[in-house]
């Protein structure tokens, strides 16, 4: 018996992609609050007001007349042709045949990218960023390579010909998330034309995580409330400038969009993309070989939501502009902290003391004053030295967090 025979088989770890990818560290703070009595939690990008009674009811109905059985991989008709009068509205002419229904938006940024990056592929991510959004490549083998924004008296900024630089011919796909999970920059019109115009010379396609275009706030609503993001227009105040408003449908443009945020509809799980006519039939073969097809009774929700749910969003994005004001005048009075209203989105990413370690502060936050909010660094390493507050909640739930990050402060000390 050869001396091989007797080898110690290796341990059974997963491929080396996966394990080198990034834990949540978002999760790892919220971890850190089990056990820890009244927890004040703004760590998740979430509302903590429930799916509104409309879109609830025409799901148990659903249920109940027994939608129940598999749908078309890239969704049901009527969901399609519902949300493509939803996007013709706000984008400007779109067909059925251009939009694919999803799992969710985090499941709709897996199939864009499975559709066109492979192993070894590069692609360019503006960050600070989700990190889903710079993981999902790396699952394919794909290289992501960042550009910063940059945070100054204004806010968060790009610069778009640090950009332009880093988008080589040999890019395969831009990553761009606007507005911006997690700082709320929204890129402005003239800058998506300029990045469009150079990604289509060089053939490189662009990936649009919009699932927060809904939440926008072009104009500051409150004296005293610096905002950032100068320019970023839209043609329709309703929402956040995008890449559909300047590109045809059947272009290297793919853009990303969920149910849940503009409806509450993060547990339901239901997003959507507009994409080329020609991706379709192999995104759903994707479609098939990763989940077959959204729940149809969520579906007939989704229908509900795109067709009567308008005046509901027009009011959540006048609660959410409220509490962002609120919250920004709030933060302004504690020693050391810098913050400015941003333009987009549901969180305030700000500086504090101690945000240089910004997982350890979070934790220390939790522990010692129940408040809990995300480390910057989950966000990459752009993302250091500040820290994430989702404002989505009552402002008197806002006032009690402000009151024991001040506590907080005052016992480590403020910077002199």
């Amino acid at each position: 018996m050869s001396e091989s025979d007797h080898a110690v088989p290796s341990a059974p770890n997963a491929r080396d992609a996966v394990r080198a990818l990034r834990p949540s560290q978002i999760r790892e703070v919220a971890n850190a609050g089990f056990g820890v009595e009244n927890v004040l939690p703004f760590w998740f990008g979430e509302s903590d007001r429930i799916t509104p009674a409309f879109i609830r009811d025409a799901a148990s109905a659903a249920l109940t007349a027994g939608n129940t059985f598999y749908t078309h991989n890239l969704g049901i008709a009527p969901l399609r042709a519902a949300l493509a009068g939803y996007v013709s509205e706000l984008h400007g002419s779109t067909s059925a045949e251009h939009i694919a229904v999803t799992s969710a938006g985090v499941n709709a940024l897996m199939l864009a990218a499975q559709l066109v990056v492979g192993a070894g592929d590069r692609v360019v991510a503006v960050t600070p960023l989700w990190p889903n959004l710079v993981e999902i490549p790396k699952i394919l083998g794909a290289h992501v390579e960042t550009v910063a924004l940059d945070y100054g008296e204004s806010g968060w900024q790009l610069d778009v010909e640090r950009l332009l630089a880093a988008l080589t011919p040999d890019t395969r796909m831009l990553l761009i998330n606007s507005p911006n999970n997690p700082t709320g920059w929204v890129m402005p019109r003239d800058d998506q034309r300029t990045v469009l115009d150079h990604c289509r010379r060089h053939g490189i396609w662009i990936v649009a995580d919009e699932v927060y275009e809904r939440l926008y706030y072009p104009h500051d609503s409150a004296a005293g409330v610096s905002g950032s993001a100068a320019g970023a227009t839209s043609t329709d105040a309703r929402t956040a400038p995008s890449f559909l408003d300047l590109a045809s449908r059947d272009e290297r443009v793919i853009c990303v969009n969920s149910f849940s945020k503009a409806w509450l509809m993060t547990g339901w799980r239901l997003g959507w993309l507009v994409a080329p006519a020609a991706l379709m039939d192999d995104l759903g073969k994707l479609v098939e070989y990763n989940t077959s097809c959204a729940p149809s009774f969520v579906q007939q929700a989704g229908i509900v939501a795109v067709q009567q749910g308008e005046r509901f969003t027009q009011e959540l994005v006048r609660d959410l502009q409220t509490s962002r004001d609120h919250l920004v005048r709030a933060l302004a009075t504690v020693p050391g902290v810098d913050v400015k209203a941003p333009h987009g989105a549901m969180y305030l990413f700000f500086s504090m003391p101690g945000a240089n370690r910004s997982l350890e502060l979070c934790k220390s936050m939790v522990r010692e004053v129940g408040l809990g909010i995300a480390p910057g660094s989950a966000f990459g390493p752009q993302g250091e030295g500040f820290v994430r507050w989702c404002y989505a909640c009552d402002t008197a739930r806002l006032d009690m967090g402000v009151e024991r990050l001040r506590h907080f402060v005052a016992r480590h000390g403020a910077p002199h």
